[in-house]
């Protein structure tokens, strides 16, 4: 992976030289993992006229940690637990190297700390990196969407190994902090993000949060969880039906979602306009009369984030890329009823690779748990 990190920080040299800038301050975490792997927390990256540097606190020198960073950087630990700010101390680093410019990630920086690297550093410029490294973070290579694959096969797991269990009568907080468990036990360094469980009329909520309702007989059981494996994250969303048998409108809504979620898989295709994903899902719930209350994005990108670029949205720039990763997730959901949610991780692939790749396998079917 040396090679890889060492390429990867090329490119972000040739971007901050053609700026005009002669070193870069990458501080904003996920941006510093991409560059120079697993990296302590608290840690920032100098991409130094001369050498390049991971600036670590002191805090972080006698913690064990399982991943190391790329071993061809240099590794600067700063004295003492509070032994100052690993971005003031790179500011002044790249100075003594005799840079005249610094590009930093502003969007990242306060602006007390931003003031403090203007002062360690008087003679040197600070000029904005903005999301070159975000940009860069995009395209994944196929290492990287190998961590996505086997972050989504723990995901699976998980969630199937839940619906073998009994439901009824058990709280969504406790439904989901045992798939937490489950994700760790089968070897995630933890979920991507909380885990949401909606049962009844919380079913289908974006972003609902699990309380101590009980599940019932009749409900709707919807899931979104995430497994994160050496850093990438990925996500998956299922609904299922409590009880013997789904009711009519139960099956109805869901096959409409379930059309939608289609609609929106089968547009991940390389070249394809961000906007134009996000409206072939949505004008079939559209079109079904569920304008309001639609969530603002079908999907988004994923990575060593779990909220990425690029953003399936109705006002969303850009084109897509292959080697892509993103979630297509439509919903509706019924105030006072519930409602259903689909989510898969994805991959984009051109037509002749077989087109978009599936990460997320657990059977869409509507199951009567």
């Amino acid at each position: 992976m040396s090679e890889v990190y060492a390429a990867r920080r090329t490119r972000l040299r040739e971007y901050c030289n053609a700026g005009g800038s002669a070193a870069a301050l990458v501080s904003r975490p996920a941006n510093v993992r991409y560059l120079a792997g697993a990296a302590p927390l608290g840690a920032v990256l100098l991409l130094g006229r001369t050498e390049d540097l991971l600036v670590c606190p002191g805090s972080s020198a006698d913690r064990p940690t399982q991943e190391r960073p790329d071993e061809a950087l240099r590794v600067q630990t700063l004295p003492g637990a509070d032994g100052g700010d690993p971005a003031v101390a790179a500011a002044r680093l790249a100075a003594g190297q005799g840079a005249d410019s610094l590009a930093v990630e502003e969007h990242h920086l306060t602006v007390a700390r931003h003031r403090a690297l203007g002062s360690v550093a008087p003679r040197l410029r600070l000029a904005n990196l903005g999301g070159a490294v975000e940009q860069l973070r995009v395209v994944k290579d196929e290492e990287e969407i190998s961590c996505l694959r086997i972050g989504a096969e723990i995901a699976d797991q998980a969630l199937g190994e839940l619906l073998e269990s009994i439901l009824v009568g058990r709280t969504e907080r406790h439904l989901a902090l045992e798939l937490e468990r489950r994700l760790v036990d089968h070897g995630a360094d933890g979920p991507a993000f909380p885990t949401s469980v909606g049962t009844g009329p919380n079913a289908g909520r974006p972003g609902h949060r699990p309380t101590d309702r009980r599940v019932e007989e009749g409900d709707f059981l919807s899931v979104c969880l995430g497994a994160t494996y050496r850093g990438y994250r990925c996500e998956i969303g299922r609904t299922f039906v409590i009880g013997t048998a789904p009711a009519d409108w139960q099956i109805e809504l869901y096959d409409l979602v379930f059309a939608a979620q289609r609609a929106g898989r089968e547009s991940l295709v390389p070249g394809a306009a961000c906007r134009d994903v996000d409206r072939a899902a949505r004008q079939v719930l559209d079109s079904a009369g569920y304008t309001e209350g639609l969530t603002v994005l079908t999907g988004h990108g994923v990575g060593l984030e779990i909220d990425e670029d690029p953003q399936l949205s109705p006002a969303a720039m850009g084109k897509l890329d292959a080697c892509v990763p993103v979630t297509v997730e439509p919903g509706v959901h019924l105030p006072g009823r519930g409602g259903v949610r689909i989510d898969d991780t994805l991959v984009v692939r051109p037509e002749a690779d077989g087109g978009p790749e599936l990460l997320t396998i657990t059977t869409k079917e509507l199951l009567a748990l």
